[in-house]
């Protein structure tokens, strides 16, 4: 681990006002929790995906938590998103599993076999037995690192396991996550799955913190997007090396890592607060046209750019399939909804009625800060 400097810690102690302020609001009483939380468990799943090459909509994954069928994702990407899901499922579980919980290598093996359980051919839940690398996005055919050989992994991932039960605990969680996830990382300990897996690691640190949700902390959301996938295999590159390098100054990723979960903080937060206030504004709204509160579950994902779906709407208000349906066609007569596509693929888009609640969702956010700005 490094030793952190003044802006590390002054990035930490915003990271931690951010998460301390969003800890008490996440009141159990909230109506709209879950579909936040289930949100955010997408965007993360996305996220990490995205980075392998596996790309799937938000509201795919959503459908797929909620056990529905998704309608534009490959069989392919299906299967590796279903993979990584049950992992995360497992994953903040474990955030209430008490003092009992330790880490060792068949909960971490159990971890990747959930995430590569399909790959049969890939020997999922089991170290490597051959050498790895990971080849250059400019040119396939390079080697842009080559992790340790197979007969070290044994030996190194005891030492990592060791490590995350007994190393370093007074250190903040944000950067135990993230040298768990660059020392998974650079370990490669199987055949394939390596980089999906040590997001997750990161991730379960943040899980058996246990004082928030941990996908308010996974940061593959913001690594899946756009240039921040790059400078992420960047810094990955400078900091790993060529060849497994464990003397090398870890620093720039610890700074790299802090500085996305700042961003991420801020995203949390922001849309907590848009998730607040857009369903009071929804509820109001719909009262004056004699609607009962419960429809707001229906408007809620169309206001933030997904789709309605009578399933997942009748799952979150908790109706049976008749109410579901005839609420759905009430709003599409009210304009509040438009209907799109037939059998399976029937879902629903904002209508005309949700435009002055759409406006309200991008007014007043203010630009995001830098932890490191001068």
């Amino acid at each position: 681990m490094p030793d952190l400097d003044d802006r590390d810690r002054r990035a930490l102690d915003e990271i931690a006002t951010m998460r301390d302020a969003l800890r008490h609001q996440l009141r159990p009483g909230a109506q709209w929790t879950g579909q936040l939380r289930r949100n955010l468990t997408a965007r993360a799943i996305v996220g990490s995906n995205t980075i392998e090459g596996y790309a799937a909509t938000i509201d795919d994954v959503e459908a797929l938590l909620e056990g529905e069928e998704p309608v534009e994702t490959s069989d392919a990407t299906r299967a590796e998103i279903e993979g990584y899901r049950r992992a995360m499922t497992y994953i903040q579980a474990l955030s209430d599993a008490g003092t009992w919980f330790r880490y060792d290598a068949g909960l971490i093996n159990a971890l990747h076999f959930m995430v590569q359980g399909h790959h049969l051919d890939k020997r999922p839940g089991r170290w490597r037995t051959r050498p790895v690398y990971v080849t250059s996005p400019d040119d396939p055919i390079v080697a842009a690192y080559t992790a340790p050989g197979a007969d070290q992994v044994p030996d190194l991932m005891d030492e990592l396991i060791a490590w995350l039960n007994e190393g370093d605990l007074d250190a903040p969680v944000h950067v135990r996550a993230s040298m768990a996830h660059l020392n998974l990382v650079n370990i490669h300990p199987w055949h394939d799955g390596n980089g999906r897996m040590s997001r997750a690691l990161s991730t379960l640190v943040f899980a058996r913190e246990a004082l928030m949700p941990a996908v308010f902390s996974s940061i593959e959301e913001w690594l899946g997007a756009g240039q921040n996938t790059y400078a992420y295999y960047n810094v990955l590159a400078e900091v790993g090396g060529p060849v497994w390098s464990p003397e090398r100054d870890t620093h720039p990723w610890i700074r790299f890592c802090l500085r996305a979960h700042h961003r991420q903080a801020q995203m949390a937060q922001r849309r907590f607060d848009s998730y607040a206030r857009v369903w009071v504004s929804l509820a109001e709204a719909t009262a004056r046209e004699g609607f009962d509160e419960r429809v707001v579950y229906a408007l809620m994902p169309a206001v933030f750019g997904g789709r309605v779906r009578r399933s997942v709407y009748q799952h979150d208000a908790e109706l049976a399939d008749q109410t579901a349906m005839r609420d759905l066609r009430e709003l599409v007569r009210a304009k509040w909804l438009q209907p799109e596509g037939n059998a399976r693929a029937r879902h629903y888009l904002p209508g005309p009625a949700m435009t002055p609640i759409l406006t309200e969702v991008v007014r007043g956010m203010p630009p995001y800060t830098d932890p490191y700005r001068d």
